[in-house]
């Protein structure tokens, strides 16, 4: 099959919706598929057309370093890739707050078969954009703001198929007309020959090639520095912690890139005004997340909202007894008290009493993160996911469909 995939932002760039884009066009290209990545060119050091791993990757302008860049990539879609899109036998949009108009546009003209996949709950219902209209000044139940949000959802419903992440988005599409045959619930995936327990000597290894200390309790954060994830209240939870355990060890890893609710800024600050620098380390963007994953021993993420959580899953994967919070789809691949530990978004002095059994450690974090790893395995390998994906796109427009 000619498959395309839209997104907003591609590898290089690193953050879970890149990497789901990365590890589907892959994997496809591996089964003999041709396909392409449509994304927008972040950087000018980056080619506008090149071929890596199998996969095309046509990166169109512009490349300015702003968060409301993403928005003139909706435009110049159809005239820089309108004909590989046309020519498609399918077409996955990868996150449709930007995408999905030029895409359903080409489509409803004689274009290939468009399926939309939300990367963010309230992408459909706009709940999604209410913070930043807001900063515009714009009332998100403002006349203006619904007529173009009712024009925009009338032209998205015409798609072939939908992707739920979870419960949550399935129940929004319901909620907003599409027709309950058109959603298909896929998952994320991660990749197992990289997320995986470390063996016998290698996490004292990677703990000297990462310099951490060798005996510290290490509890991981991985994701982008957004408000929205709840850091702010995950460095005020663990600020007890930090006082009474001189071992303890919060290893916060990820940047804040271009989202408009970065607070990477904001923890620093908090970090050096309460003394912390000691129990929490900033790593900056890195490649090769896994490494620290995999030199941990525990793993948190208290989001205050979440479609997926894939880096919960690649955490579990390492093995690693998480915590997390009951939004999303983290509800459903968290088995509370089995698989890890859920606690109520804002929460800190539940999240402060979890983080404290993480660091503490002993039989019962052993057994939670055990099963953590298998259910992530069983359910979440990219293999599974890509299979899913396939069988979907040959409905819609393979050959002989």
């Amino acid at each position: 099959m000619r498959i395309a995939i839209l997104t907003e932002t591609y590898a290089p760039v690193v953050g879970g919706g890149e990497t789901q884009a990365r590890l589907l066009a892959e994997g496809l290209a591996e089964r003999g598929h041709a396909v392409a990545v449509v994304t927008r060119r972040t950087s000018r050091a980056l080619s506008r057309r090149e071929t890596v791993a199998g996969v095309r990757v046509v990166r169109l302008g512009p490349s300015l370093h702003h968060h409301l860049a993403k928005w003139a990539l909706g435009a110049v879609v159809p005239m820089g890739a309108g004909r590989l899109l046309r020519a498609a036998d399918a077409v996955l949009v990868s996150g449709f707050r930007v995408l999905g108009i030029p895409a359903r546009a080409l489509s409803a003209f004689g274009g290939a078969p468009v399926v939309l996949k939300a990367d963010n709950n309230g992408e459909l219902s706009g709940a999604f954009f209410d913070r930043g209209l807001a900063r515009l000044g714009l009332a998100a139940d403002g006349a203006l703001v619904k007529m173009a949000l009712g024009a925009r959802n009338r032209l998205l419903r015409g798609a072939a198929a939908w992707v739920a992440l979870s419960a949550d988005i399935e129940a929004e599409y319901r909620a907003h007309g599409v027709p309950p045959e058109r959603i298909h619930r896929i998952p994320n995936g991660f990749d197992p020959t990289r997320f995986r327990p470390a063996g016998p000597g290698e996490r004292a290894r990677l703990r000297r090639d990462l310099a951490l200390p060798p005996e510290a309790r290490v509890v991981a954060y991985t994701g982008r520095l957004v408000s929205y994830k709840g850091l702010p209240g995950l460095l005020r939870a663990w600020r007890p912690i930090a006082e009474t355990r001189p071992d303890a060890l919060l290893l916060i890893v990820g940047a804040q890139g271009l989202d408009i609710h970065g607070c990477e800024r904001d923890l620093r600050d908090f970090v050096a005004r309460q003394g912390l620098a000691r129990n929490v380390r900033f790593t900056g963007a890195v490649s090769g997340v896994e490494r620290y994953l995999r030199a941990a021993d525990g793993f948190v993420l208290p989001s205050e909202k979440e479609a997926f959580g894939l880096s919960l899953v690649e955490a579990m994967a390492c093995g690693l007894p998480c915590v997390a919070t009951p939004v999303g789809a983290m509800r459903e691949i968290v088995d509370d008290g089995v698989t890890g530990t859920l606690v109520e978004p804002g929460d800190e002095t539940a999240l402060g009493a979890a983080l404290e059994a993480l660091v503490e450690g002993g039989p019962r974090m052993d057994a939670i993160g055990a099963a953590a790893e298998r259910v992530a395995h069983e359910r979440y390998a990219a293999a599974s996911v890509v299979s899913a994906y396939e069988g979907l796109f040959a409905r819609l427009g393979g050959p002989g469909s």
